[in-house]
């Protein structure tokens, strides 16, 4: 049974439409039609042609599909949006708010719930100006959701209720950054997976942390910041290594809702390494530019660790494409500043050799080399360097000599921790 499958038209003023169909059925809507007129600006009124909009108007009236939404592959004024709505008879999404109505169904923790209602507050307050004026004009438009409140009230709630969600959003922060703080101190570092949405970071996740974290086909299915630690298979390659998922990218996202993000986003920010998730398997220009975007945002953000490009999704292009990918790429000058590691987290193929350039871009590694007696108590030493540190040689004769690489943060624990067993520091 399809009955109760939602049904939507998309509106456009070009062909490139990928993008928004998959917004739109991530939100379950099937596009039952495309209507594209093509012009290099939207028209002030209708934002597309008033002809255009009686052609969508008389489908409406005669399609025999009941139409619930009209999506607008664009940014929409606060008036095209009330024309169009008036002049359709049907709710009309803009892609902003398409993205928002997707960000609140996939927001599951506080946090999340907190940053989306806050982007949707900023988002209404420029369309509630909008019916202000109108209703001052004698007009009396309804609310966007069908709200009791007069318009002017309405938006004296906004800017209050906003207030209250930034207040509480900077709590959370403040908590985030002591749990930062006592994880730095303890010698963790943090690696942050970053790129686009379905560029197969949750995979990635899971893959390097052994566990599991929701894994969709769909657009923006991570939304909440995901923290795990490294379980690398080889044991000597071991180091206290924080792993954590934030939300995808997309292009042209309005500032405020970035803003609304800050506190997911610091995540990325304040990493020791990002690691940059990329479709490998897209045609080269989208992955250029998916690169571009990605990298651009990373700055904005602030990010200024290093940063790895692992091109994932290697097992379905043959090694003449990836050559080629990688050529084009370098050509563009996109990279040059970056590490590039090609993977397959499917096949799990090259797993290791990113892990292995995380660990050579690491901050603040130190080289330690300890002499232990041979006594039980120096076992259960070595077994704590095993867990907080990268053990690079261990020999045993007379005495156990054990070379290991850490943050630098740790060093004097560990030389503490190794004079109270009576071992020395070569």
């Amino acid at each position: 049974m399809t009955t109760n499958q939602k049904k939507a038209i998309i509106i456009s003023l070009d062909e490139t439409i990928t993008e928004i169909t998959q917004l739109a059925e991530t939100l379950g809507y099937t596009i039952e039609k495309t209507f594209i007129q093509h012009r290099t600006t939207p028209d002030v009124n209708y934002y597309i042609g008033s002809g255009k909009v009686d052609e969508i108007t008389d489908y409406l009236k005669d399609t025999q599909d009941k139409i619930d939404l009209a999506i607008i592959n664009g940014e929409l004024k606060p008036s095209q949006w009330f024309i169009l709505e008036k002049k359709l008879g049907i709710n009309v999404y803009d892609r902003v708010r398409l993205i928002l109505a997707i960000f609140e169904e996939h927001a599951e923790r506080r946090e999340a719930l907190l940053q989306v209602k806050l982007a949707q507050l900023q988002y209404e307050r420029p369309y509630v100006r909008e019916l202000i004026h109108r209703a001052k004009a004698g007009e009396h438009p309804g609310l966007m959701a069908g709200g009791e409140y007069q318009v002017d009230d309405y938006y004296e709630m906004i800017k209050r209720q906003s207030k209250k969600i930034r207040e509480d959003l900077q709590k959370i922060r403040e908590n985030r950054e002591l749990q930062r703080q006592t994880r730095s101190q303890s010698g963790f570092y943090s690696i942050s997976l970053a790129g686009y949405t379905n560029a197969g970071k949750s995979s990635l996740m899971n893959l390097l942390s052994g566990e599991q974290v929701k894994v969709e086909e769909k657009l923006f299915s991570t939304l909440s910041t995901t923290t795990r630690t490294i379980n690398s298979k080889n044991k000597q390659q071991h180091l206290p290594i924080l792993l954590t998922d934030t939300v995808g990218f997309i292009e042209n996202l309005p500032a405020f809702i970035i803003d609304a993000f800050h506190s997911t986003l610091e995540e990325i920010e304040l990493a020791d390494v990002v690691v940059l998730v990329v479709d490998g398997s897209e045609a080269r220009e989208t992955v250029e530019k998916k690169l571009r975007v990605s990298i651009n945002e990373l700055r904005n953000i602030g990010v200024g660790a290093p940063i790895i490009i692992a091109l994932n999704k290697i097992d379905i292009i043959d090694k003449t494409t990836l050559n080629s990918l990688q050529e084009y790429l370098e050509d563009t000058g996109i990279i040059e500043d970056h590490t590039v590691v090609p993977i397959s987290v499917k096949e799990q193929k090259y797993i290791e050799e990113l892990l292995q350039t995380i660990y050579d871009l690491l901050p603040h590694m130190v080289k330690i080399t300890f002499q232990l007696p041979l006594e039980e108590q120096s076992q259960r030493f070595i077994s704590q360097l095993y867990d907080k540190t990268k053990v690079l040689h261990i020999t045993y004769g007379t005495h156990i000599i054990v070379e290991v690489e850490c943050n630098e943060k740790i060093k004097e624990k560990l030389i503490a921790a190794a004079h109270d067993i009576n071992g020395t520091v070569l």
